[in-house]
């Protein structure tokens, strides 16, 4: 696909954006051509800025963390972030075509990350990757372990082994009812698989309400489709479909970069043929189903290498990359400290950004020790507005629909997600 008009007038507006930079970049290592990457910067400039790596792969970085950047940078922060190559900006080669097969591995994007800190003429800098951003993060420790002066990885990925912590974790909360928390959740859950209202691909949605809502949240619409009422959870599995593979320009565009996913971290990996597996989701979600061939690093291996300071982010209710997965990582990486946020789901910077915020300050100011005491501090700061408003019309919509006529006796649809 090429650069049409309407896209090209969207680039152009954002080029124009203050900080936004293109640097050039090799296509493929075997190939000689090169094709612009786009970065931008915000804030005033420092010896050791702070470089923040969204999740995906598939999203994008200028125009869709604008908010978070502006927030960063009236606390001081020097924040460089980068289009992924394959998305956004840094989707297109030099004719407008976009970027072949060969051009989208992780370790691309990673040497892409020393590109751009060569391009901003920056030593060293603080790393922070969330979700498939920390395999990034943690990738670039790994290659250029020299630039690295220290590194926060929010709601970490590991190996391509994660699903299997995934799949426990989602059955432990959401099948045994072994939190106490949520120990209403789990027999609710297994009568509408029983009944055949929940499809075995129903449990990312449920993963997905429960870590950003909460058990309360999740209950209420749980009970709503016991009753046969499935309206709110049919426009929330539309919307949780759009996280994954749904194209929006310039913000979520997962179409070219998704095969990375599955080829090297094996978000589609074969299902265990047990209820609520994520790995069925994942396999939905993509219209031609690739197989994963290799990771490129073996982060068990090299973690205990990292010698820099880290903070690992986990919140407790993050069942997309659960919290056993961020305590190997503690372990295996030297001098760590793990920040637990009792009641977070996946990605702190994007759902708890003044949390995550905070976390960062702590890293600049050489005292991630005490960040493990002030856990329950942290837990306490709110999300952002835009999450607040989110989970408030989640709540409120249930509410509507409770109170609605009962649906038609004997008449309850089958809900995948």
């Amino acid at each position: 696909m090429t650069m049409n008009a309407k896209r090209r007038r969207a680039h152009d507006r954002l080029a124009a954006l203050p900080g936004v930079r293109p640097v050039r970049r090799p296509v493929a290592p075997d190939r000689y051509d090169e094709f612009d990457l786009y970065y931008v910067r915000t804030g005033r400039k420092s010896m050791q800025p702070l470089i923040i790596i969204p999740g995906g792969p598939g999203v994008a970085s200028v125009a869709l963390y604008r908010g978070l950047r502006r927030h960063a940078a009236a606390k001081g922060f020097d924040v460089i972030m980068v289009d992924h190559r394959g998305v956004g900006m840094s989707r297109h080669d030099n004719r407008g075509a976009d970027l072949p097969p060969e051009a989208l591995t992780i370790d691309q994007a990673v040497n892409d990350i020393a590109g751009v800190l060569d391009d901003a003429q920056v030593d060293k800098a603080v790393i922070y990757g969330t979700s498939y951003g920390t395999y990034l993060a943690a990738g670039f420790g790994v290659r250029h372990p020299d630039r690295v002066h220290a590194m926060v990885l929010d709601s970490p990925v590991l190996s391509a082994h994660d699903i299997d912590a995934a799949r426990t974790a989602t059955r432990r909360v959401l099948w045994n009812g072994e939190d106490p928390d949520a120990a209403a959740l789990a027999p609710k859950v297994r009568q509408l698989v029983d009944d055949g209202v929940l499809a075995p691909e129903a449990g990312q949605l449920t993963a997905l309400m429960y870590g950003l809502a909460g058990p309360m949240v999740l209950a209420r619409q749980l009970d709503l489709l016991l009753r046969g009422r499935c309206g709110l959870w049919a426009v929330l599995d539309r919307a949780s479909r759009s996280l994954f593979d749904r194209k929006a320009p310039y913000r979520h565009e997962p179409d070219l970069v998704g095969r990375i996913g599955f080829r090297e971290l094996n978000y589609g990996a074969v299902p265990d043929g047990k209820p609520l597996d994520p790995a069925v989701a994942y396999r939905e979600f993509v219209d031609e189903l690739m197989e994963f061939e290799a990771e490129p690093y073996d982060l068990t291996a090299e973690m205990p290498k990292f010698s820099w300071p880290t903070v690992v982010i986990s919140g407790r209710r993050d069942l997309i990359t659960p919290r056993s997965v961020a305590e190997e990582i503690g372990s295996l990486i030297p001098d760590s400290v793990l920040v637990g946020l009792a009641t977070a789901g996946h990605s702190a910077i994007d759902v708890r950004e003044r949390a995550a915020l905070d976390i960062v300050a702590a890293v600049y100011d050489g005292d991630i020790g005490r960040l493990p005491a002030r856990a329950k501090e942290l837990d306490a700061k709110p999300g952002g507005l835009g999450v607040r408003l989110l989970v408030g019309a989640i709540g409120f919509a249930a509410a509507i629909e409770s109170a609605l006529p009962a649906a038609i006796p004997g008449v309850v649809q089958r809900v995948t997600s």
